[in-house]
């Protein structure tokens, strides 16, 4: 797995503070940014989060190149529906460079390792062989019906592999920009750090948090899964480890 953060509104702390400035005081829109100093702009975010007023820090937005996932991760992440999501298509991108992730929990026993990579280069031939047959037959089609020979090969390999795709298994990787704002990303948090959550998409929120927190530490001072802010909400569920993972995402936030 590899993230970067691609770009993030300017001064977004300072952006956040002055919206909330216009909330709270007889301010003109051309003075909001007067004496919001660093001292100010954390002062406002503290009391923003102390009484869960989160619609300001909507207003800056975060945006992450991630590759090295699986698309099982891909369905979860879509559920996050406050976001912008581009994804490497299937449809017009061949698997020639069959890249597929791999659990560690398969990963660390030799057998289930095994098991585990002859079913992935089983469907890669699979992928193969049918992208083959189809662009074939599509591209026979397509000349009979007078399209030109190179373009008819252009054509019938994009329809074949959209059809072809349907073989490949959720572990083939896939990469993609996603943008959420930072009340988003604070709601991402709380759900996919937890140690319910399922283990990719766990270990991408939290470096998108350390890389977050690294460039805008006062915004996400508290981020993380719940139980860095209260109270765990698991009930019988929980993992009853709430002190050591606070300590462990204390240190993420702190770089």
């Amino acid at each position: 797995m590899h993230v970067t953060l691609l770009g993030y509104t300017p001064m977004p702390e300072k952006t956040i503070a002055a919206a909330a400035k216009l909330c709270y005081s007889d301010t003109g829109a051309s003075d909001l940014m007067d004496g919001l100093d660093d001292e100010k702009t954390a002062r406002f975010l503290d009391m923003l989060a102390s009484i869960g007023h989160e619609s300001p820090i909507e207003h800056a937005s975060f945006t992450f190149a991630i590759e090295g996932v699986s698309r099982t991760l891909l369905a979860q992440i879509t559920r996050h529906r406050i976001a912008s999501f581009s994804v490497q298509s299937q449809r017009y991108v061949r698997q020639d460079n069959f890249v597929y992730i791999t659990p560690p929990a398969i990963a660390e026993d030799a057998d289930t390792h095994q098991l585990f990579d002859d079913a992935m280069q089983a469907s890669y031939e699979a992928y193969n062989h049918l992208a083959d047959a189809l662009a074939a037959k599509h591209k026979a089609a397509l000349t009979a019906a007078g399209m030109d020979e190179k373009e008819a090969a252009r054509k019938a390999e994009k329809m074949a592999i959209e059809d072809a795709r349907f073989v490949l298994p959720n572990a083939c990787e896939t990469k993609m920009v996603v943008t959420m704002n930072a009340r988003s990303l604070h709601n991402f948090f709380r759900m996919r750090c937890c140690r319910r959550a399922q283990w990719e998409i766990r270990d991408l929120a939290t470096e998108m948090l350390r890389l977050c927190s690294a460039a805008a530490p006062a915004l996400f001072a508290h981020a993380g899964p719940p139980c860095c802010s209260g109270a765990c909400p698991e009930g019988k569920m929980s993992c009853g480890k709430m002190a050591e993972v606070r300590e462990s995402f204390k240190a993420v936030r702190n770089g």
